[in-house]
């Protein structure tokens, strides 16, 4: 366990499952139904975004509907080529610190869409872990906008300068630094990530306990 007082919070996409690899496979696929072709570019663009941004960001605005229709099509894919082997997408170590944490609050902050979350969460058996919840449909801005993350610290009724958030992507390091949190760097997309207390590889790193057990609650 780690002090009290602090609470873990933990973004979903490279942080919780590897699922960027397949996430690339799906927008090519996805893409490819309207003859576009998915350069590495895009694919650099699309980490840590929000699906709306990401269609716009492809396809121009098209209208909310339409954009919304779209997004949800392609997630659809995305869960289809994950359906079946769920488990061996997750981060290494992930359903043992989870275990370790016991009664330490843990939240999840997310740009990603409900139906995603939903099937991450109950497909691989995890949702009892988190006390708090945050999609990015639940909020006006998705990240590097803080919003995400001052929610879920404010469900969990704790102050964003006592969370610990692990973040994989540049706008998700924005986003909980300009919330007050400390953060965690998850080397699964980006083997560099300027602005984080620490970086690891996955949850299995022998530096990431030590580090958290040093930390202080903030008054």
């Amino acid at each position: 366990m780690i002090q009290s007082g602090l609470a873990v919070v933990l973004d979903m996409d490279g942080v919780i499952i590897h699922s960027n690899p397949v996430h690339r496979v799906a927008w090519e696929r996805f893409n490819a139904r309207y003859g576009l072709a998915t350069s590495e570019a895009m694919h650099e663009r699309m980490y840590g975004k929000r699906n709306d941004e990401i269609i716009r960001d492809f396809y121009g605005d098209l209208g909310e509907e339409e954009i919304r229709r779209r997004g949800a099509a392609k997630e659809e894919l995305y869960r289809s080529l994950v359906a079946g082997d769920l488990e061996s997408h997750l981060v290494p170590g992930l359903r043992k610190f989870l275990q370790k944490l016991g009664n330490t609050p843990v939240g999840l902050g997310t740009n990603a869409e409900r139906p995603n979350v939903d099937f991450l969460l109950d497909g691989a058996g995890i949702r009892r872990f988190f006390c708090a919840v945050v999609d990015g449909g639940q909020v006006a801005a998705p990240k590097p906008s803080p919003e995400v993350y001052l929610r879920v610290a404010e469900r969990m009724g704790v102050d964003p300068r006592n969370c610990i958030v692990f973040e994989d992507s540049y706008s998700g390091v924005a986003a909980a630094r300009a919330a007050g949190a400390r953060v965690v760097g998850v080397r699964t997309t980006h083997r560099e990530l300027p602005g984080v207390d620490l970086a690891i590889d996955d949850f299995e790193s022998s530096e990431l306990w030590p580090w958290l057990t040093r930390q202080q609650p903030r008054a």
